[in-house]
């Protein structure tokens, strides 16, 4: 009965309208109120708990602090330019370059729908512009922006790590693999559509371009390295090494690239000028530019968006964890893991159950949301099975993947029918032959599950483990 009054509560208060945090927090409350023996001060010692308690958490305002400034800034572009100098020149080179741009401001961003906002404003318009179907290339960038959540440092990722008490070093070890496989299926099929359809390529424009824009874009990209490499190499923790890429992101916004803040438009070098002014004035900058930014109203904008993105997802996840809360004390997962192992279902049976199960989710709720209310029922099933709590994060976020492009609730299709002016319905035609791949994908990930252990098994046995 406790159990079914909980999920109903949840879903009613969802299909009413009731925001997601709220709807968890209430059915919550409402349950200890008519069915458990806890008081209602274990609510707000739970609420504490949940973002005092989980150090990991700590990380996510951090790195949506850094995906905000690079948003913000010009670093997508310059990304793009980097990609299509690479790539371009290939029949469909243009949606390829797309996709590698993606792939590498998932690696500095750590959010999906940040992903398709800025690299899709500035790609899916170029790309109709260069001859390519703009359904085509919506279908495309929101594909490949899911790619956000899945190629490390992720925000979901640590959303899960948080949730089952896993590393979360470790779960980004696991994701750095599938990310580069799907962006690779991702622009192996774009080059197969592209030879069938005759879609145009990019003049190669020679390979001292090619070293410009890839100088120019190695500010950006030297995040990616800051932060995997600190992680990988052990010389920081997820949430050092997020702090460390939400200082450098604001530096290379605010005073290397200059896109925002108060050296906004001023070069590094006026014409006719030494190496020793330059140097000379660059240093003289930097400490007024520091003080400056705070009270600079782009920066200030910046980092006010990105604390309303951060108390958002923070106050879901303090609800989700009163959620489990409730789950644990009522000793839900216990049961129903009792129950399913008394089905005897295999292994591989069980992750067809939660395929169906996060698929369906991902429809309704938010990808945080999900993982929250539904690892700490998953994760002791898989366990017992002897599935890999580390493999089971990453069937779990490529769900959430998918949940990303699935209506009524997926986030990156509102992005997409922002950015093109289309309806929803348009977007999700757009979307669909691209999602069969996913779902290919999403098997391989499922039933093979070295593609997701060989990296994190490999680090532990240099670590000695």
């Amino acid at each position: 009965m406790t159990t079914a009054f909980l999920f109903l509560a949840l879903f009613v208060l969802i299909f009413i309208g009731t925001p997601i945090a709220v709807a968890l927090g209430l059915s919550s409350v409402l349950t200890i109120l008519f069915f458990s023996h806890d008081s209602l001060g274990s609510v707000a010692l739970k609420l504490f708990e949940a973002e005092s308690e989980h150090y990991t958490l700590l990380a996510i305002p951090f790195f949506i602090l850094s995906s905000a400034f690079l948003s913000t800034g010009g670093v997508a572009k310059r990304l793009i330019d980097f990609a299509i100098a690479a790539i371009g020149h290939v029949r469909g080179g243009l949606a390829m370059a797309s996709v590698m741009a993606c792939m590498l401001f998932a690696a500095v961003s750590g959010s999906s729908p940040a992903t398709v906002a800025a690299i899709g404003t500035i790609v899916i318009a170029g790309m109709v512009r260069a001859g390519y179907p703009e359904k085509f290339a919506a279908g495309v960038i929101t594909n490949a922006g899911t790619l956000g959540i899945l190629i490390p440092p992720s925000i979901v990722m640590l959303v899960y790590a948080a949730a089952t008490e896993v590393s979360a070093a470790r779960m980004f070890e696991a994701g750095f693999i599938p990310g580069l496989m799907m962006g690779g299926f991702l622009m192996i099929a774009i080059y197969i559509v592209a030879r069938i359809k005759g879609l145009p390529s990019q003049p190669f424009p020679g390979i001292k371009h090619f070293l410009k824009t890839g100088w120019v874009a190695l500010g950006g990209m030297m995040l990616i390295f800051i932060v995997l490499g600190s992680i990988y190499g052990g010389v920081a923790s997820p949430t050092e090494a997020a702090s460390v890429a939400a200082v450098y992101a604001f530096l290379i916004a605010v005073y290397g690239y200059r896109d925002i803040g108060p050296l906004k438009n001023v070069p590094w070098r006026h014409e006719g000028e030494s190496s020793a002014s330059v140097l000379t004035r660059a240093l003289h900058q930097f400490p007024t530019v520091i003080v400056k930014s705070f009270f600079d109203p782009e920066v200030r904008k910046v980092v006010m968006e990105a604390a309303k993105v951060s108390i958002m997802l923070l106050f879901i996840i303090g609800n989700a964890f009163l959620f489990a809360h409730v789950l644990t004390t009522e000793r839900i997962p216990h049961m129903i893991t009792e129950g399913i192992m008394g089905m005897g279902l295999p292994p591989w049976a069980f992750l067809i159950v939660v395929n169906l199960l996060l698929l369906a989710a991902g429809n309704f709720m938010e990808p945080s949301a999900i993982l929250l209310i539904m690892a700490p029922i998953l994760f002791p099933i898989a366990t017992q099975l002897g599935i890999d709590p580390i493999h089971l994060g990453i069937i779990m976020v490529v769900n959430m993947e998918i949940g990303m492009l699935t209506p009524p609730v997926g986030l990156n299709l509102f992005v997409t029918a922002g950015i093109t002016g289309h309806s929803m319905g348009w977007v999700i035609k757009a979307v669909l032959p691209w999602m069969l791949l996913l779902l290919f994908f999403l098997m391989l990930i499922t039933y093979i599950p070295q593609i997701s252990l060989f990296l994190p098994e490999y680090f532990d046995s240099l670590r000695g483990h």
